[in-house]
């Protein structure tokens, strides 16, 4: 046998093993090879002319298939089948580069509507859908951070010039500790008001969270309830974190202020942590002498405004929603409900420690829920 008669009967039996289901559909009819006896360096070339040809032809036909199943999804208006359909054709070639490509652009398709504008909907297989809340008015309703049962108009009349006097012991501690707070923050911000009500902010919404926490862990402990005081004390967290959401409109913080903000934030959590842990009457009363603090600071920003020192700029439109303000709000107006929210809070938190003092546990009392 010549050896070109001994390779055409090699590649008879293995052609279908090396060729075989990698590249051929099962479904597809198989070829004849060409005799190779005789038919020398041709032969050879026309073999591999009808293996490339026949793979040509079946990955044409591939494509042809998912280009009808991408255009069958876009004349539904669905792109993202669209681009599903670009994710099996890749996939079905094995090429890892262009699933990967078709796979990001799945994930952008998620991000857009069928009119091909952006949501920032995610598709996703839970059943989660974000509702789309309206006002009362029929507007819909832009804010994720709040929900319109949450707004409010706070009582400006509230007495400012309340203030708890130390008499024991405990609570000369707390107002001097707070006194003592005070004074390098005079020297920091000096007047600028503005970015002192973001420092003021970012410490005055952890007491209520800490408070919160620790009386929802108790609770879970000892298996009883709160009296409503694990809500209240986050709603104030809540309230103090809004605060700071609308001063971000009116003043931005240089890179050291938030850099102060860290290290401020890093001490004080865990001083008060360790502080309400140890004794809550001593946590709120603090909380309530750096309220009066807070009054007293608001009070001067408002003089500041009145003189023309700082520019009375109109409110932001997260503070207009968030206090029911009038579309013509100013900067003042808004001051003027933050000092009113630290005067409620002051009360709140003074009264808690006042419930303490007289040997009670919060629970026995029930929560001031609605007092704003």
């Amino acid at each position: 046998m010549s050896s070109r008669a001994a390779g055409s009967v090699l590649l008879h039996h293995l052609g279908p093993r090396v060729f075989g289901p990698a590249s051929f559909p099962a479904a597809a009819a198989p070829r004849p090879l060409l005799a190779l006896a005789g038919g020398g360096e041709r032969g050879a070339a026309a073999v591999w002319v009808r293996l490339l040809s026949t793979a040509a032809a079946e990955a044409k036909e591939e494509a042809a298939a998912y280009k009808g199943k991408e255009e069958e999804a876009a004349s539904k208006g669905n792109a993202g089948s669209a681009v599903a359909a670009k994710v099996e054709a890749a996939a079905s070639k094995g090429n890892a580069g262009s699933t990967a490509v078709a796979k990001a652009e799945a994930v952008e398709a998620a991000k857009e509507g069928n009119d091909g504008k952006k949501s920032p909907g995610v598709n996703s297989y839970w059943g989660i859908e974000p509702s789309k809340l309206v006002t009362k008015d029929g507007v819909e309703w832009k804010w994720s951070c709040f929900r319109p049962w949450e707004t409010y108009k706070p009582n400006t009349s509230i007495d400012l010039t309340r203030h708890h006097e130390p008499k024991v012991l405990l609570d000369k501690l707390a107002y001097w500790t707070v006194k003592s707070l005070r004074a390098p923050t005079d020297i920091f911000f000096q007047r600028r008001y503005g970015c002192r009500a973001m420092m003021l902010e970012t410490v005055a919404a952890v007491p209520g969270m800490v408070g919160g926490m620790l009386l929802h862990l108790r609770s879970l402990r000892r298996f009883e309830h709160s009296g409503g005081w694990i809500r209240v004390l986050l709603e104030e967290a809540e309230n103090e974190r809004m605060h700071l959401m609308t001063f971000m409109e009116v003043a931005k913080p240089r890179w050291y202020e938030r850099a102060l903000v860290l290290a401020v934030q890093g001490v004080f959590f865990n001083a008060y942590f360790l502080g309400y842990l140890i004794s809550p009457k001593f946590a709120h009363r603090v909380v309530g002498y750096l309220e009066e603090e807070a009054i007293h600071s608001y009070t001067e920003y408002l003089k500041d405004i009145e003189d023309g020192k700082i520019e009375n700029v109109p409110a932001p439109a997260i503070a207009i929603d968030y206090w029911q303000l009038p579309a013509d709000a100013t900067l003042k107006d808004v001051v003027t409900m933050v000092r009113a929210d630290e005067a409620h809070h002051r009360d709140v938190n003074h009264f808690a420690s006042d419930v303490h003092f007289q040997g009670m546990e919060l629970k026995e009392t029930p929560a001031p829920l609605e007092y704003h």
